[in-house]
């Protein structure tokens, strides 16, 4: 088992996106800080993955596809785009794959690759949010686009957990 944080839009939608995904064993959902200018806490997760049956390339392919990872927009303080690595090995292997991945998109990514400082849950009444009332309006809206969008996009790639329902 691997792990590696990521932080883009909000937590609640990157948690559903992971959690719809096998390979990925466990998401916990929260606020990770890093250093230097990013040292504030900002919305993200930490995704617990088997590397056997998910690279960590198709991940990082998956979160970049399911926020606005191009976007320098005013509330990057909150919802720092980001891949947050636990090693230096990890940390050339996630720089790799985003400049690879750059050459995907007609614009450059804002998505940094980072250092896991510190990590704190969201309380537990937010918690596995999706899955617990899709129906929400919040689900329905800002959620379930981005769940279509792994389906549509990396169903192919990436086996679909059957337990979210699309």
């Amino acid at each position: 088992m691997q792990k590696i944080g990521f932080g883009g839009g909000c937590h609640w939608c990157t948690e559903a996106v992971f959690q719809a995904i096998k390979g990925v064993c466990l998401v916990e959902q929260g606020f990770i800080a890093s250093n230097g200018k990013n040292h504030s806490f900002s919305e993200g997760v930490i995704v617990h993955y088997d590397p056997k049956t998910i690279s960590l390339y198709l991940l990082v392919e998956i979160h970049l596809n399911t926020h606005k990872s191009t976007s320098a927009h005013s509330m990057r303080e909150k919802y720092r785009s980001a891949v947050y690595y636990y090693s230096s090995s990890q940390k050339k292997l996630v720089v790799d794959i985003l400049n690879e991945l750059n050459k995907k998109f007609d614009t450059n990514l804002v998505t940094e690759p980072l250092v896991m400082k510190c990590f704190k849950k969201s309380p537990e009444h937010f918690q596995n949010y999706y899955n617990s009332d899709p129906e929400r309006p919040f689900c329905r809206t800002y959620i379930k686009p981005k769940l279509d969008t792994v389906a549509t996009n990396f169903s192919s790639s990436a086996e679909i957990n059957s337990k979210n329902t699309f």
